[in-house]
């Protein structure tokens, strides 16, 4: 069993990896290590990431990497399960440069999205982080949603009508947490 991700531990894994980097690249980290990274949360299981543009020299490094530092380190992003957000990379927030690489948190919108779709309550609790935190604001999630909405059923395991009725939720919850703090 491998050790919690901790924000140490992440700092570690993107050192290491840029000193594996030939060339320039972008890596937008995702999920755990995003809410780590943000304090949201004090570890998660694995890093995930997408690296843009895909490079050998990067991916070769992984296995490695993954045995020398003890962690689970995934190649996923919020495009591997619901249809990619126009613009998503340039709303993607910088975290740090490390050498030949320029490290991001994958856009929040997309972010968002992804863990609505997943519906697992630490995935909920990371998008009312994201709203209370004012990363994200509920009428451009849905306007996000409604750009995507009719390529979801490229990815089939996804029910269109049901994703939106929990993305509609969301954004009835967050409405009525801000009227309650008013």
């Amino acid at each position: 069993m491998r050790e919690p991700v901790t924000a140490e531990r992440i700092q570690e894994f993107m050192r290491a990896l840029a000193a594996a980097a030939e060339t320039p690249g972008r890596i937008f980290l995702v999920g755990g290590a995003t809410s780590v990274l943000l304090g949201w949360r004090n570890a998660t299981i694995d890093v995930d990431l997408k690296m843009v543009p895909e490079s050998d020299a990067l991916l070769r490094s992984l296995p490695a990497l993954k045995e020398r530092l003890e962690m689970n380190i995934e190649l996923a992003s919020p495009a591997d399960f619901i249809p990619e957000l126009p613009g998503w990379q340039e709303r993607s927030r910088f975290v740090q440069q490390e050498r030949e690489l320029s490290f991001y948190h994958y856009d929040f919108y997309a972010q968002a999205l992804a863990k609505i779709e997943r519906g697992h309550q630490i995935d909920r609790q990371d998008v009312d982080h994201l709203i209370a935190n004012g990363l994200i604001e509920t009428e451009r999630l849905l306007e996000l949603f409604s750009a995507i909405e009719d390529r979801i059923y490229l990815y089939p395991a996804l029910d269109a009508p049901s994703f939106r009725r929990a993305v509609e939720q969301v954004v009835r919850d967050a409405k009525g947490d801000s009227a309650n703090s008013n």
